[in-house]
């Protein structure tokens, strides 16, 4: 490995490999000695598949087909991977290795990726900075000044992807910004796909209607390349969509000239950070001078109720999907005593976080007879009229552009001081493209530290993600 390394595409890497230019043994075993390192400091691994990975390496060497041959992949925990413990972040779920492949990791398994390890998270996603990790972990640190945040909840997937000096991508997961924010972060590129586009198989659920797995890169390209290979109807998954293929590596470098980008006023209001707004700003002037054409729209429903609507849909359903976790068939057990609400009381009391806590009694609360039709129901009905504001917008824009985040990576210090709600307002840019299961990308347009610019577009329409990403990847230098 050399600095240049990390300058590499994919494709270059993986022409390198078939070639016999590179050694995927060696580069594998240099690969795990420098995650190691990195963990030791930064702490963005959860489990490092030493023995697993020289494996694979050892398997693809001797046949190195596919278009990820030899490339090392980081794996958010919350993912499947088979026989590699995967405990999304938390305590109760020590111990467990599943017995098989998420549909996701088994796709990039087939075109020759090597499993490097499982990154840190929010407990089962549940936070905006990757500081709520479950009892026994270690905070993931910022690659670019280690008393700041990485952001979350796929954090330790970001961190590792921005300070790695090797080809490198993570896959990760998103369900309320959880790619994006890290991402914009860490200074890296976070692609969260369409609801239902990539097979959620396999992965541990916060919230199904709202959880999405996408891939985060070190450049547009590399993402558009991963996600080609992840997408597809998986008849395992319920709500996997039926979309023919779509050839994404094809709109890198396209021109952009005409395309129609709305900016929303509200997103540069109160509470967004000067600089942010300033360098967002920039990319735009820098898009408009590419050829796009740049309007301001206002999306005010979205940003008076989406917030609301996403923590309590998404809270009730994670307080559902984490009711398995009590000590019986998962992770930690204990010794069988008492009755069974006696047992799981104290299984579940023991060994999840506080904020896994607070989630599952909110989420419990909405669900409540007397209390449904008040809270969950009437946040689904929101969602609807949400997506329908959007679809106005998209009817005249081929893509909306707003900041990732209202601010830079704030201090850990920082964070420990805000109060729940406060953690939850920095979530106010990136719950509205994910409560519509719209697709999002965000990349970095900052200097000193990064900071984020995120794409929305339509439905299945991440080709526009991937032209407008590629534009200002090329206007910035691959920044």
């Amino acid at each position: 490995m050399n600095g240049k390394d990390c300058d590499m595409k994919i494709s270059e890497f993986v022409k390198k490999v078939k070639e016999k230019e590179i050694d995927v043994v060696e580069n594998t075993k240099k690969v795990i000695e420098e995650c190691k390192k990195i963990n030791s400091e930064f702490h963005y691994f959860n489990v490092i598949c030493e023995k697993e990975a020289i494996a694979q390496a050892k398997e693809i060497a001797e046949n190195p087909k596919g278009r990820l041959a030899g490339v090392p992949v980081s794996v958010k925990d919350c993912i499947c991977v088979k026989n590699i413990e995967t405990r999304a972040g938390s305590k109760i779920l020590s111990g467990y290795k599943p017995t098989f492949d998420a549909t996701a990791v088994e796709r990039l398994k087939e075109e020759g990726a090597i499993i490097i390890g499982k990154t840190s998270q929010d407990e089962f996603g549940f936070g905006s900075f990757n500081t709520n990790v479950g009892l026994g972990f270690k905070v993931p640190l910022n690659p670019h000044d280690k008393n700041r945040v990485c952001g979350g909840s796929s954090g330790g997937s970001a961190g590792i992807t921005s300070k790695s000096d090797f080809v490198h991508i993570s896959l990760a997961e998103s369900t309320g910004g959880s790619i994006a924010a890290p991402a914009a972060f860490c200074g890296i590129v976070g692609l969260t796909p369409t609801y239902g586009l990539v097979s959620r198989y396999g992965l541990l659920d916060y919230a199904n209607s709202l959880d999405k797995i996408g891939p985060m890169a070190k450049s547009v390209e590399d993402a558009a390349l991963i996600l080609e290979i992840i997408v597809g109807h998986d008849e395992k998954d319920s709500t996997s969509l039926y979309e023919p293929f779509e050839k994404y590596t094809s709109y890198a470098g396209k021109e952009i000239k005409g395309m129609k980008i709305a900016v929303v006023k509200e997103a540069f209001g109160q509470g967004i950070d000067a600089e942010v707004s300033k360098k967002v700003k920039e990319a735009l002037h820098a898009l408009e001078t590419k050829g796009a054409i740049v309007e301001e729209v206002s999306l005010p429903l979205t940003f008076k109720y989406s917030l609301s609507a996403y923590y309590l849909i998404a809270t009730s359903e994670a307080s559902t999907n984490l009711a398995k976790y009590c000590g019986m068939r998962y992770g930690i057990s204990g010794k069988l005593e008492g009755n069974f609400n006696e047992y799981f009381s104290k299984i579940r009391s023991e060994n999840f976080g506080t904020e896994a806590k607070r989630r599952i009694m909110l989420g419990t609360f909405a669900r409540m007879a007397g209390y449904r039709d008040a809270y969950y129901l009437k946040a689904t009905q929101v969602r609807t009229k949400i997506i329908e504001e959007y679809k106005k917008i998209f009817a005249d824009f081929d893509a909306i552009i707003t900041p990732t985040m209202p601010m830079v990576a704030p201090k850990i210090d920082e964070t420990k001081k805000l109060t729940p709600l406060q953690n939850y307002m920095s979530d106010i840019l990136t719950v509205g493209p994910n409560i519509a299961g719209l697709p999002h990308l965000s990349m970095n347009v900052g200097d000193k530290l990064p900071i984020g610019i995120m794409i929305v577009a339509d439905h299945l329409m991440e080709k526009n993600l991937i032209r407008l990403g590629s534009a200002i990847d090329s206007a910035y230098g691959g920044k």
